[in-house]
């Protein structure tokens, strides 16, 4: 049985992840062929687990996992660590003396307990009354009524999530209504601002930006540039003397870092630093997810007839989410990167073999099944192979973004 697994993340009041929730399907067009779906549905939870390794999937932050009633009340939730999971219990699942027994049990055990798109009923008080946390789906929940929940479980010692948080908006919102987490895609949306003219640091940065797209990279002039800023000149010496690389030697001159770290490792690192060192009050976890989307885009091209394309991709990646990162509109910032006209056309929506590829990565990031099923069938992509692909990206991902090398 071939495994999918998703991951979404839970955000506090300080924009900094709590946990993530996972999302896990079958290869099997998304359904379970055995009799038992339920033990089924645990075992892949459980197997997907030792695939993957929870650290990877988590950094070591604990993962929500949607149960079912017959997962509860067979106590196959006993498969995984309690100090790692967190119990979805979903909505739906009637609060009966088997379900309040495996709940107390799971309490017991030191198993958080959330409830998931919660739509409070006088018959849910028994589980209230063992909730750790209660999720309210902001697109199905009135705004009084959020505000209500908020008023009627908080003093009862329950954290309140908010989920579907699409906008920073709506994240502004719920934050402002007292709400603890935050779970939803607010932090890759953009918040464009106003002004007159471009900093002096951005200018440079966006000037680097430019000429690592260049066919040829001119190392004299990047030189220069990067000399002109401290803080990243700094950032570069720091990094090719970490132990990412591990030189005998110390590296002492930027020319010296420049050579060694090549053409395509120039272009890599930075294009990372320097959306690290402008995303201003921006989560950590959105650098992240530009380098495992970035990563995950490169290693897919060769399985979707793109192997010629995989730096094209991995930048399709990395830019994909600098309108977040940058605060400006996608459309101006790609005005001042010389990139390839149909990685442009990708990134502002265009249809074309590279945006479905990277269609399908988001598909595949948010657990959007159905989307992901039609997209691997357009692009010819055998996805025997995806999951271990995404792992490498996830590994990769954590392992390049190392925030006292790429932010001062």
């Amino acid at each position: 049985m071939r495994t999918f697994l998703a991951r979404q993340p839970i955000f506090d009041r300080r924009r900094e992840v709590y946990a993530y929730e996972l999302l896990f399907r079958s290869g099997e067009m998304n359904t379970f062929r055995y009799p038992d779906s339920d033990r089924a549905t645990c075992k892949l939870i459980a197997d997907s687990v030792s695939l993957f390794g929870l650290e990877t999937l988590t950094g070591g932050k604990r993962a929500f996992i949607n149960v079912t009633r017959e997962v509860l009340v067979r106590d196959y939730v006993s498969l995984l660590p309690a100090g790692l999971i967190g119990v979805e219990i979903l909505e739906g699942i009637e609060p009966d003396a088997e379900v309040l027994a495996a709940c107390e049990k799971l309490k017991k055990e030191g198993y958080p307990l959330i409830l998931d798109d919660f739509v409070y009923a006088e018959r849910y008080e028994p589980l209230l009354g063992l909730a750790d946390i209660v999720k309210i789906c902001l697109l199905t929940t009135p705004p009084e009524v959020r505000r209500e929940m908020v008023e009627k479980f908080k003093p009862r010692g329950i954290r309140m999530l908010a989920e579907k948080v699409e906008t920073h908006e709506a994240y502004e919102q719920a934050r402002d209504d007292g709400y603890d987490y935050f779970q939803g895609y607010f932090f890759c949306e953009p918040i464009i601002l106003e002004r007159e003219e471009v900093p002096a640091v951005e200018a440079l940065n966006l000037e680097l930006l430019r000429e690592i797209h260049q066919p040829k990279l001119d190392l004299d002039q990047l030189e220069t540039l990067i000399k002109h800023e401290i803080a990243l000149a700094y950032r570069l010496l720091r990094y090719v003397n970490s132990v990412l690389f591990g030189w005998r030697a110390p590296i002492r001159s930027i020319r010296q870092a420049l050579t060694l770290l090549g053409d395509k490792g120039i272009r890599r690192w930075v294009s990372v630093v320097i959306l690290a060192g402008m995303a201003k009050e921006k989560p950590e976890e959105l650098l992240v997810d530009a380098l495992v989307r970035a990563k995950f885009c490169e290693s897919l091209a060769p399985h979707a007839g793109l192997g010629n394309r995989r730096e094209d991709l991995y930048l399709l990646g990395i830019f994909s989410l600098s309108d977040a990162i940058l605060d400006r509109p996608l459309v101006e910032i790609l005005r001042e990167i010389p990139i390839s006209e149909d990685v442009r056309g990708a990134l502002l929506g265009e249809k074309n073999r590279l945006r479905d590829l990277f269609d399908y990565v988001v598909a595949y990031e948010r657990g959007d099944w159905d989307r992901r099923v039609a997209l691997a069938q357009r692009l010819g992509l055998d996805e025997g192979g995806v999951a271990p692909l995404y792992k490498k990206a996830l590994d990769w991902g954590r392992a390049t973004f190392v925030p006292e090398l790429l932010r001062v």
